[in-house]
């Protein structure tokens, strides 16, 4: 192993995720989630008397989940051929078409604060102003000072394992997780609608919608409306 995986894997163990939403993420919206990152600072080993605490602030959105294949996964751009592999097997173990929730987020860090407080009395201080908001969507996590974003992301991980059955959930009660004979699940064909809509507004650039489609290897189904529309345009 090396040491940069030994150090998140370090950094993993000890995040405390000392505060949870009250509310999961939403299955057909996005979920704005505000966190405070608490941390000791990193020259604290070095100086053993200072009582300084390390507080971050941000939010974390996580958009709308997705339904979406194995097959379609394979297709997405940015992940490494372990990851390739990865879809691979799950392709051979339960077939291209199965479907599954796909989460996406993004991290936007806010103000950073060093204070002269222990930090006992510093998460006291954010619990009761979080509870005197009455604001169900912030999260306080602790985690390791060089490593705040690996805490971080354990965070997300957890929020997505709370939320995922629930999300499921309502998706299957409402049929979007059916899929037809072409292996699309509802949940797509409903969004590439939404592409196609956004599209004949000018909110879109064709390139996306085409890439979507291309992802669902539906592009032949669509492409005479795909290109009526851009002559339309």
């Amino acid at each position: 192993m090396r040491v940069d995986d030994e150090r998140i894997e370090d950094a993993v163990r000890h995040t405390e995720i000392l505060r949870l939403p009250k509310q999961s993420l939403a299955t057909f919206g996005t979920t704005n989630i505000g966190y405070y990152m608490v941390t000791s600072p990193a020259y604290a080993e070095i100086n053993k008397k200072n009582s300084e605490t390390v507080i971050r602030e941000g939010r974390v959105i996580a958009e709308k989940p997705r339904i979406v294949t194995p097959y379609y996964m394979s297709q997405l751009e940015g992940f490494s051929a372990d990851a390739r592999k990865y879809f691979n097997t799950v392709i051979q173990n339960y077939g291209e078409d199965a479907p599954g929730l796909y989460y996406t987020y993004r991290n936007e860090p806010g103000k950073l604060t060093i204070v002269t407080e222990e930090m006992k009395a510093v998460l006291d201080r954010l619990n009761s102003e979080i509870d005197r908001r009455g604001d169900p969507l912030v999260t306080i996590i602790k985690g390791q000072d060089e490593l705040w974003d690996v805490s971080l992301m354990r965070f997300i991980y957890e929020i997505t394992s709370i939320s995922m059955h629930d999300n499921l959930s309502q998706l299957m009660s409402r049929g979007l997780l059916d899929v037809d004979k072409g292996g699309v699940p509802m949940d797509a064909r409903l969004r590439i609608e939404e592409l196609f809509a956004r599209l004949a507004k000018g909110e879109l650039n064709p390139g996306e919608l085409k890439d979507e489609l291309e992802r669902w290897n539906l592009f032949e189904e669509y492409q005479d409306r795909f290109f009526n529309m851009l002559r339309q345009r």
